[in-house]
């Protein structure tokens, strides 16, 4: 049990570990927490959508992609140039400590790999999680969003996320809070 409850302080770890690309942006900022679980969203949807994958796998390799940066951090594109982090060896040492150790490395190893349907899927919702931001820091006024889109579209594995991330790219992303019902932006209640 001691070790459950140290994987779950782990996991929490991510709360409070800073998704380090949007220094480059030049605003907003984001918990790996907060990407994984709106990851794990898209991944769920992109895999009932598909309905050809097994969405448990798709959800799962979603919400642990990103957990080995609990220990070693987050590396933006720039830092991937000239760093090397030891993804492998946090891996391999978590999954020690855990009761279901090889499931987790088996995940983890199906995600690397990406040669899976599902982990394909996965790859794509953790890309346009990004793409979302990008789209949210573009309608505030971040000139950078558009330089950045087309980089994220290219990584983007099947048909059904690109096809996506145009709409979310054509999308104002503030229209599903703000829609056209007059009377009740200027009164506050709906007429009965």
């Amino acid at each position: 049990m001691k070790n459950l409850a140290n994987f779950f302080f782990e996991v929490g770890m991510l709360k409070r570990t800073p998704r380090t690309g949007f220094q480059f942006l030049g605003s907003g900022a984001e918990s790996v927490a907060e990407h994984s679980f709106r990851t794990a969203v898209i991944g769920y949807t992109l895999a009932m959508t598909d309905g050809q994958v097994d969405v448990g796998r798709v959800l799962q390799l979603c919400l642990f992609h990103d957990i080995p940066e609990a220990r070693t951090g987050d590396l933006n594109y720039v830092n991937k140039k000239y760093v090397k982090v030891a993804e492998r060896q946090a891996v391999d040492d978590l999954a020690k400590t855990l009761p279901f150790g090889g499931e987790y490395r088996r995940t983890m190893d199906e995600f690397a790999a990406a040669d899976s349907r599902e982990a394909l899927l996965a790859h794509d919702a953790d890309q346009l999680e990004m793409i979302l931001a990008l789209k949210e820091y573009k309608d505030l006024g971040n000139r950078y969003a558009d330089e950045w889109y087309p980089f994220a579209v290219r990584r983007l594995k099947t048909d059904l996320a690109r096809q996506l991330a145009e709409t979310i790219w054509s999308t104002d992303s503030t229209r599903w809070w703000f829609d056209e019902d007059e009377e009740w932006w200027v009164k506050g209640k709906r007429d009965e």
